[in-house]
């Protein structure tokens, strides 16, 4: 069993679900879940509303149940890996793999891959259970036609210290991008707080906080201004469902491919999915404390696109 004790320093009024959402990556959901099911205390009580109102100086207390039993079965998905040890590993995700379990695909996972990947002689996985039943070892996301680094955890401390890091934003994702359109200016900021659609269930968008969105930041720079198109290096400050995506289209320079958020914008190049790569990952090794960085070189489609857009710019 784990747990996890946070303190509120500062007065914030919020919601206990959505201050725990805000201290961790654990999805706001699952928190609601656990809160039902009686998992967490406020000052050593047992609170079971998701909308109790939180003050300054209450201790917060998250117990995590044991796993229950994996009932998802191993599949020998071949895994681009680019970083492993006994604590944690770092995968280059192919576009279209799905990371986890949901609606629709319930087979052909990362999570399946990584099942077979991690199994030990006896039939057990070296996977942190702290995902749960559906999440084993999953710390962070990528959307299915998002390429590149993705890291996993094999050990609960590996798992929590990996996550306490992103909560902390010490651990740096760095994300390459080619968007239709031209920044005004050669790096920059996007402050805007993302939630659900509230017309496509589908998508998200620009939704203010006391509206239920949930702060986002991006930091951005232009790598390579290409006509009417851009290269562009993202880093995540935090990491919300679609939030390059959402903050992009939002500025006025949707990422091309992008099917939910920047349709019509064709370039002559059969994309998968959208042109963004999560291309570094830096952070500290959860046991050694050493500074890990991995980069996932440039899928071959995004290459293609980039050759093209540069060909088009010399004949100009």
């Amino acid at each position: 069993m784990t747990e996890f004790c946070y303190r509120l320093t500062e007065d914030s009024g919020q919601r206990l679900d959505r201050w725990l959402a805000g201290q961790s990556e654990i999805s706001r959901s699952h928190l609601q879940r656990l809160i039902e099911q009686g998992h967490v205390q406020v000052n050593q009580q047992v609170c079971q509303s998701k909308k109790h109102l939180l003050q300054v100086g209450d201790q917060v207390l998250v117990t995590l149940p044991e796993p229950e039993p994996l009932s998802l079965e191993p599949e020998a998905i071949p895994l681009d890996i680019l970083y492993e040890d006994d604590h944690f590993l770092i995968v280059n995700k192919p576009v279209g793999l799905v990371v986890h379990p949901a609606p629709g695909h319930a087979t052909g996972t990362l999570v399946h891959a990584l099942l077979a990947h991690c199994q030990k002689p006896d039939g057990t996985t070296s996977l942190s259970g702290i995902g749960g039943v559906e999440r084993p070892g999953i710390v962070h996301r990528l959307d299915k036609d998002t390429t590149g680094v993705i890291a996993i955890a094999k050990t609960d401390q590996a798992h929590h210290h990996l996550q306490a890091q992103i909560a902390a934003r010490t651990a740096k994702r760095e994300y390459l991008a080619v968007v239709y359109g031209q920044p005004s200016t050669d790096s920059g900021k996007i402050d805007r707080p993302i939630g659900r659609h509230p017309v496509d269930r589908i998508k998200m968008a620009i939704i203010p906080e006391e509206e239920g969105g949930r702060s986002a930041v991006t930091h951005w720079q232009v790598r390579e201004r290409l006509g009417n198109y851009a290269l562009m290096h993202f880093q995540l400050e935090t990491g919300r469902t679609h939030q390059i995506r959402v903050h992009c289209a939002d500025q006025g320079w949707p990422i091309i491919g992008d099917p939910l958020y920047s349709r019509g914008k064709s370039v002559g190049v059969n994309l998968p999915g959208q042109a963004l790569h999560a291309w570094q990952l830096t952070l500290q090794h959860p046991v050694t404390v050493e500074e890990i960085q991995v980069q996932a070189p440039l899928p071959e489609t995004f290459a293609k696109l980039l050759r093209r857009l540069k060909i088009y710019m010399d004949g100009l």
